[in-house]
């Protein structure tokens, strides 16, 4: 993905939605696309158009949605950095799960890469640590 071409917080939500649907449903509808994200049915369309003309997904309007290869990687990518950070401050730090899916939520969209490796390597040196735990 080029710089130009650096997706949003709310589209990124939207392709991670659209993959979880997709993985349960093998397709998404807008519908449910929707209804998951708990806004307007209207709201969907247009940005569905966006990451359509952007080629993410596949999308024809009162069809299915599906990604695109390039679409899944980059959705695949934030379930990954969401899966990681909810784990960390669920498990790590002791936030209730559902503040800690809220906050790993919004934490998944401004880590880059770089970041984002440097802390899953922190958190393997956590991990691994044989004092961690112990007082």
């Amino acid at each position: 993905m080029t710089k130009e071409n650096v997706l949003s917080e709310s589209l990124e939500d939207y392709l991670e939605t659209i993959l979880e649907l997709q993985t349960k449903n093998t397709v998404a509808r807008s519908k449910d696309i929707a209804e998951k994200l708990d806004i307007k049915r209207g709201s969907v369309t247009g940005m569905l158009k966006k990451l359509a003309a952007q080629k993410f997904i596949h999308y024809e309007p009162y069809g299915y949605v599906t990604l695109t290869p390039s679409g899944k990687k980059i959705a695949q990518e934030i379930e990954i950095r969401h899966i990681f950070l909810k784990d960390f401050l669920f498990r790590i730090l002791e936030v209730d799960e559902k503040t800690a899916d809220a906050a790993a939520c919004r934490m998944e969209h401004v880590m880059d890469k770089s970041t984002f490796k440097k802390f899953q390597q922190f958190v393997a040196a956590m991990d691994a640590c044989p004092h961690r735990g112990k007082e």
